[in-house]
Order: C-alpha cells, then sequence, then structure tokens
C-alpha cells in the first residue's frame, strides 16, 4: 500500500490524562504494531528528508531509536543514539535539559558523530523542544553539522520549533 493510501493519525491512539490528567498521550505503539503503515511512515520520512544530504541520524532514547534507525537504514546512513547519562559504554559527553521538576542529562559517544557531519536528528514527537535542542547541543559539542530534524508527531500548540531555530524541521502529523 503506498503512503497516499494512509491516514496516519488513524494510527496514532490517543490516551487522556497520561501520564497525568490533562495531557493527551499520543501513543504511536498502535501504528508501529502495523508493518505496512510503519513501512510507509518511514518511506514518507525518508522521501521528505532525502534531499538534506545526510551523513548520520542521531535519536534520543528510547522512541527516537524506533524512528531514526529504520529512517537511517532506509537513507543507507548510520544512526548514533542519544542516552540518558550513564547508559552509554565507552566514552561520552554530556548536556543537561530541563525537565518539569528538576532536569536530567542526555549523553553520546565521544567517537558517534565525526567532525564535520551532516546530522539529522529523528524522533517520534516535538512537544516542548527540550530534548532535541539539548540532542543538537550535543551533536554540535562533537563538531557535527545539525542540518535538520523530522518528526513523527509534532504537538504545535507547546511551541518547540521555536527552540530549533536555523534547521529544517519536518513533521510528518501535526496537531494543534
Amino acid at each position: 500500500m503506498s503512503n497516499t493510501q494512509y491516514n496516519f493519525k488513524d494510527y496514532i491512539r490517543v490516551i487522556p490524562d497520561f501520564p497525568q490528567p490533562g495531557i493527551r498521550f499520543k501513543d504511536i505503539t498502535t501504528l508501529l504494531k502495523d508493518g505496512g503503515a510503519y513501512r510507509a511512515v518511514i518511506e514518507a520520512m525518508r522521501a521528505a528528508v532525502q534531499h538534506m544530504k545526510i551523513d548520520i541520524i542521531a535519536g534520543p532514547e528510547a522512541r527516537g531509536f524506533v524512528v531514526g534507525a529504520p529512517l537511517a537504514l532506509a537513507l543507507g546512513v548510520g544512526f548514533a543514539p542519544i542516552r540518558k547519562s550513564g547508559k552509554l559504554p565507552g566514552e561520552t559527553i554530556t548536556a543537561s535539559y530541563d525537565l518539569e521538576y528538576g532536569n536530567d542529562q542526555l549523553a553520546m559517544h565521544k567517537d558517534a558523530i565525526s567532525p564535520g557531519q551532516r546530522v539529522l536528528i529523528a524522533d517520534d514527537l516535538l512537544a516542548t523542544g527540550g530534548t532535541i535542542a539539548t540532542s543538537m547541543n550535543l551533536v554540535r559539542q562533537l563538531g557535527g553539522e545539525v542540518v535538520g530534524a523530522a518528526f513523527l508527531i509534532e504537538l504545535a500548540y507547546l511551541t518547540g520549533r521555536e527552540k530549533l531555530d536555523g534547521i529544517e524541521v519536518f513533521s510528518l502529523m501535526t496537531y494543534e
């Protein structure tokens, strides 16, 4: 089935009041379990970003892995995982970011990105932009050039795109 035969939002389960009251959680597991829809999503994202001349894709754990790794495979490029601090076995760099209550750190292996590489950041969801801005910071610390970011879903009402100035942003689905 071609991408045009899918309404991808039909494959996203919205769960009210998760993880707390007032939140309408966008659950992508209902899309991931459908092989045809999952393949079509990755193909649609590949088509949207292939013009960026990407050398490698970086994605934050965990859902950035299920978007970024197959997208890297579809583009014929490598994938660099971005993890919570303390989860990678080799020598790493870290960057802090704020959470609603406190802060956390993300990490990348020091050899994950080579200086001058053109990097696409891929994740399932763009919300407030904090995780992606931190991911961009890590890539730039390693000398990579962030050329864009790609998402399955963007929650436009949270204005995360504003934290990603200077790069091309692609979202397959947008919730206003």
